[in-house]
């Protein structure tokens, strides 16, 4: 008996020093933060104000925030992306304009998953808030289609690090594709000021891939060049939604350009133990 208290006693020492040294370990978590303009090709088509598909170009800003999650931040990832949208098309016959403004948020969470020392993997799901509008000048009628949804999406992260000579390159893949929500249309040939009447029945509809369709793909590569990255990158949504015997498709592909770096806030009262760990969102 005095064996095993001796040895219950000793592992319970080691236990609570190893839980001592954990918890002298400061754990640092730098916010990623990108900066992202864009420039591509729009294809637009929207049943309530043309039958008739319009062309042209889209101009993009986007901001995105990733930092490891405080409760786990080994395994965990926060991410927040918010995304300004303009495109400018025409018709075939190029005298009608139409233009697409949108404003997307999106907030989601990440677990990463270390493959190698290289290569890291980090499904996880999100939810996202969108809003804008449709103008088209030639439908005197009703020249706007306005667009609104909220949705709960699969998303994820792939992240590569490696070398270029001696350059530091991180390569990161980022896929958003919407499963459940609700979003905003009015009914084939509802004019708005109907709606402002009073007209206000089924112009919310459940969101799912049979009548609402999203697939948004970021792939960027960040060039370390010191303490700011030079990001450069592809960009590309495919946007469907149908309902009320109304379509709408919007489909961009974007050459992506910006800066991306790390930022870390201190507390100078109680500055940086020697036991700081740097714990990265993205690996």
């Amino acid at each position: 008996m005095r064996r095993v208290l001796l040895l219950m006693m000793a592992a319970l020492a080691v236990l609570t020093a190893a839980a001592d040294d954990d918890a002298d370990v400061t754990a640092l978590r730098p916010v990623h933060s990108a900066y992202l303009l864009e420039a591509g090709g729009s294809r637009l088509a929207d049943t309530y104000l043309s039958p008739i598909p319009y062309e042209g170009i889209h101009f993009g800003f986007t901001y995105q925030r990733y930092q490891a999650m405080k409760f786990s931040p080994d395994r965990w990832t926060m991410s927040l992306t918010l995304r300004l949208g303009l495109d400018k098309t025409d018709n075939r016959a190029r005298n009608s304009s139409m233009w697409d403004l949108s404003l997307t948020a999106d907030w989601g969470m990440m677990r990463r998953y270390s493959i190698n020392r290289w290569l890291t993997l980090a499904p996880g799901a999100s939810t996202t808030l969108t809003g804008g509008a449709i103008y088209a000048a030639a439908n005197s009628n009703n020249p706007v289609s306005a667009k609104a949804s909220w949705t709960v999406n699969f998303t994820g992260l792939a992240t590569a690090r490696f070398h270029i000579k001696r350059l530091p390159v991180t390569v990161t893949y980022r896929p958003t594709l919407p499963v459940v929500g609700a979003f905003f249309s009015p009914d084939y040939g509802e004019l708005y000021y109907e709606i402002y009447l009073g007209n206000s029945s089924g112009l919310a509809h459940a969101a799912w891939w049979d009548n609402y369709f999203l697939l948004d793909n970021l792939v960027t590569a960040q060039l370390e060049f010191g303490s700011t990255y030079l990001s450069v990158g592809y960009h590309g949504s495919i946007f469907s939604t149908r309902v009320n015997h109304l379509t709408t498709n919007i489909f961009t592909h974007s050459f992506v350009i910006g800066i991306a770096g790390e930022w870390l806030s201190l507390n100078p009262r109680k500055g940086i133990t020697e036991r700081a760990r740097v714990i990265h969102a993205l690996y």
